[in-house]
């Protein structure tokens, strides 16, 4: 019997180790898609115990702690730190063959060298000294950063951030690349006319244009476009059920935001209308940059109107949804291509039933000008564990060029959440390991080894062009 979480975790054949233990291990992660504050990494924030940094906003945890029985008041509530801490130790015993018993442990090794399983007899022990750990200059959330040898980060952000933050991390580099992302998801949802008139107000000051007009949203969409780009951004990102493409004219468009500027309320194939052309107009900004768009497809967010009211979205309430995807996407997709302006572009979806669906949709749109210009991404939020990232590769291999996939992604809220990319590397080192064990692959460990390196760090690197950023004298010294 192996022990848990050993050194060949994951590892089911000799050759697998050897992939992950002299390929893969030692690449450097480039997240190019997360939800970490910037602000947390301009201050060098340091939490002060283990809840702050482990369970403050992360909703897979709270989903957990809700269906072992947990009350609310120890999840989102008023209850100290340490009484939510303890509530979720004695949960962690019954996540067992959910990812969150892997994620939990391997943090807690990668990060504090504690080996010991959390449950409501360790709980004390481990809070007080993971805690302790954090309140020291070693643990900043840029040394955590560092320790994880992450080489980028792409935050995701509004098109009405003033990016201030991410000013001050240019100003003052720590050998960390720190990016924006455009994600303006607000700039095309006028499905509440109050709210998105307030936004538009909000996004014309960021832009110093009065959107008065549906030219003027243009206009201050490419005006934040270009303050991105002038800070290095790189991607945008949307997180839509699925893809609109319904037809439209500009005359249609102009009248549909008059509408909606003057507090009228849009019926439902006008908001289809207006959302098609939003993406398009996104679209073809990305494409004149040179940019690389993000689509996540599937979620069923909000299902919970009672528990929406009070805590707000993003807290729990979220499922896989059954969208019907394929055409509207192909429509959207053969739309830009038509016009040469369609952007390398990735595809994530959150129903493993349209795996292939998306695997084979990628295929029709390649063009040659870029190895793997339209990605099938990474497993993603209830996927992004072991049987959905298997899945993934799995369908991108048999449908495309896993070879040419930009891999691994975080995803989340937390700077304890970097062992997801080891979890993937280990995965897709297994995969590999046992296809070459078995005969269905050569032994050929060099030119295999060599895959593994470039869809662990080197294929995102050359995708996005990143640059590699050097560390700082006063970094280099301490290493």
């Amino acid at each position: 019997m192996k022990p848990f979480l050993n050194d060949d975790f994951l590892l089911q054949t000799a050759t697998a180790r050897t992939l992950y233990h002299e390929y893969a291990k030692q690449m450097p992660i480039i997240d190019y898609h997360n939800h970490l504050l910037p602000d947390q990494i301009a201050e060098d924030k340091q939490f002060d115990n283990l809840t702050q940094i482990w369970l403050y906003g992360d909703h897979y945890k709270w989903r957990a702690m809700r269906t072992n029985g947990v009350d609310e008041r120890y999840i989102t509530g008023d209850a100290s730190d340490w009484e939510k801490f303890e509530k979720w130790a004695e949960t962690v015993p019954y996540t067992v063959r959910n990812p969150l018993y892997h994620w939990t442990h391997l943090e807690l090794q990668r990060y504090f060298g504690v080996t010991e399983l959390l449950s409501k007899d360790s709980a004390r022990r481990i809070y007080d000294h993971c805690s302790a750990l954090l309140r020291t200059p070693e643990y900043s959330v840029r040394n955590l950063l560092r320790k994880m040898n992450v080489q980028t980060v792409c935050t995701t952000d509004d098109p009405a951030d003033n990016l201030e933050h991410h000013r001050a991390i240019a100003a003052n580099p720590f050998g960390v690349q720190v990016l924006p992302t455009f994600r303006a998801d607000k700039a095309m949802s006028p499905e509440d006319p109050a709210a998105y008139n307030a936004y538009l107000d909000k996004l014309g000051a960021a832009a110093c244009v009065d959107i008065n007009s549906f030219y003027d949203l243009e206009t201050a969409l490419r005006v934040r476009h270009d303050y991105f780009a002038a800070l290095g951004c790189r991607l945008s990102d949307h997180g839509l059920e699925q893809m609109y493409s319904a037809d439209y004219t500009d005359a249609e468009i102009n009248a549909i935001f008059d509408k909606v500027r003057s507090g009228r309320t849009l019926f439902g194939g006008e908001i289809v209308q207006f959302k098609s052309a939003m993406l398009v107009l996104l679209a073809e900004m990305d494409w004149e940059k040179g940019w690389t768009q993000q689509y996540h497809l599937g979620a069923l967010r909000n299902n919970n109107a009672r528990q929406l009211r009070q805590l707000g979205p993003d807290t729990g309430w979220d499922s896989i949804g059954d969208f019907t995807q394929g055409q509207a996407l192909s429509r959207f997709l053969d739309r830009l291509d038509g016009q040469d302006k369609l952007a390398k572009t990735i595809l994530y979806n959150l129903n493993p039933a349209d795996n292939e669906l998306f695997a084979t949709m990628i295929g029709n749109f390649q063009d040659g000008t870029v190895a793997g210009k339209l990605q099938f991404g990474s497993g993603w939020w209830f996927l992004d564990q072991k049987d959905g990232m298997e899945k993934q590769i799995n369908a991108l291999s048999n449908m495309g060029l896993l070879s040419r996939f930009v891999g691994m992604l975080t995803d989340s809220r937390s700077f304890l959440s970097y062992p997801r990319h080891e979890y993937f590397r280990r995965i897709l080192c297994n995969i590999f390991g046992n296809d070459i064990e078995n005969g269905e692959l050569p032994d050929n460990l060099e030119w295999i080894g060599h895959l593994v390196k470039q869809i662990c760090y080197g294929n995102a690197k050359e995708y996005f062009g990143f640059q590699t950023v050097s560390q700082p004298a006063s970094v280099a010294a301490e290493a």
